[in-house]
């Protein structure tokens, strides 16, 4: 039996942290070859895009595989088709430089790009581009395969307004918060810098979210005067402004960088690598995470994709009050399309509903092959950008499409299909 009374922690990290400048400029990359690919009529369903960013002192590289269009190509001497790095380059910087970078030690302007992409193994392509999918009947059709094996989860529960736990939910609108005001230029706020952390443990009552035990916030700083206490003064009423809908303890422990000055932070502090924080891009460590991490990937990738569409089932179960948690599994081997088992686990929270319902449910209202995912999400658009920071979960979908795997929009469908309707 679950426990109901526990506290639980969860952590984020800005926009600015090491790890997340890289996220952002792979994501970036994503977009650029997506929008690309519209403005000169390219098919989105034909580009691949692996990108890994790696982030120090003054230095960015980029390295992985791609299909591009012909527009983002050059002829070099030799006659050879290539990779053009300008637009690569520019793309990176304008991330850099939007972040908020321009410290002697990582900078938009001075910092060194490399650019080390190449094209797509042949041998990954053709089990992407034509698997051969038996069905259940032993027929074989041809569909776009799984870009790799892998297990992908998605997960919702009540806790709070989007359906996240409320740890990292929380964890989450204080950086968001906090950026917002670093970036408006205004007030003591404007001399925090872009690399933050935080960290919040939620005490729970009855299996619910009741309180903030402890807070932890780290925070560069442009002002080399500041300690530990003129932080917590400055950041301070904004975690309280973010943390508003849940109780701040009258004996919560604050830790306002513990450490003391924080003046060096970014890449010139700690270097970055994309998809290191895949558990902050998720759900805070409050449910399972297959592995794989998500920026810089087309949604060929299933570690993306999947990942996506495992969240989007699990909200659409829960917004439709079939269960009040819910934890979707989801397996695929490469080059094979329909994924190779689904798993639900409702931690005993359904109403009158039962997990192999819900599994069979699934299979009936979305088609789970990459084609089927890519579809139904509307995922061939260059909205990546804004999944780099803050988590890939719990978002408002955009007009533009951007987090549209976050509607709730099938729960009818469902819940007719689970229950037998």
């Amino acid at each position: 039996m679950a426990r109901l009374d526990y506290v639980f922690t969860s952590e984020s990290v800005s926009e600015g942290h090491p790890d997340k400048v890289c996220d952002r400029i792979s994501d970036e990359i994503v977009d650029l070859v997506y929008r690309e690919a519209k403005k000169t009529g390219v098919d989105p369903w034909s580009v691949r895009i692996a990108c890994e960013t790696l982030a120090t002192t003054n230095r960015v590289v980029i390295a992985g595989e791609v299909r591009l269009p012909k527009s983002l190509m050059k002829i070099d001497k030799h006659g050879n088709e290539v990779i053009n790095p300008s637009r690569f380059k520019s793309a990176a910087r304008r991330a850099i430089r939007d972040i908020g970078y321009e410290q002697d030690g990582f900078h938009w302007k001075t910092a060194k790009i490399d650019v080390l992409l190449h094209s797509q193994s042949a041998d990954i392509a053709q089990g992407v581009d034509r698997a051969a999918d038996v069905d259940a009947k032993g027929s074989n059709q041809q569909a776009e395969g799984a870009g790799d094996q892998g297990i992908m989860f998605g997960y919702a529960c009540r806790e709070t307004p989007e359906l996240m736990p409320a740890p990292i939910y929380y964890a989450h609108k204080i950086l968001e918060l906090l950026a917002k005001a670093r970036k408006s230029g205004q007030g003591e706020a404007a001399k925090l810098g872009p690399d933050a952390k935080s960290q919040i443990t939620v005490r729970y009552e009855g299996g619910k979210p009741v309180e903030v035990t402890q807070i932890v916030l780290s925070t560069q700083h442009t002002d080399e005067s500041w300690d530990s206490a003129k932080v917590r003064e400055v950041v301070e009423p904004y975690i309280r402004e973010a943390l508003r809908d849940l109780p701040v303890a009258k004996d919560c422990a604050w830790y306002i960088n513990p450490t003391g000055k924080f003046v060096i932070g970014g890449p010139d502090g700690d270097a970055g690598l994309t998809g290191r924080k895949i558990i902050v891009d998720t759900y805070g460590g409050a449910a399972p995470h297959g592995g794989g991490a998500f920026s810089g990937k087309d949604t060929t990738k299933v570690d993306r994709s999947a990942a996506y569409a495992a969240r989007y089932l699990a909200k659409n179960v829960v917004a439709a009050k079939l269960a009040d948690r819910c934890t979707i599994q989801i397996a695929y081997a490469i080059g094979v399309a329909q994924p190779l088992a689904i798993y639900v686990d409702l931690h005993g929270t359904g109403h009158g509903v039962g997990e192999e319902q819900i599994e069979t449910a699934i299979r009936e209202v979305m088609d789970l092959s990459p084609t089927g995912i890519r579809q139904h999400l509307d995922l061939n658009k260059p909205i990546y950008a804004k999944t780099s920071a803050y988590g890939h979960f719990g978002r408002k979908a955009g007009r533009d499409g951007t987090f549209s795997w976050e509607k709730t929009d099938i729960a009818q469908k469902l819940k007719a299909a689970a229950l037998g309707r």
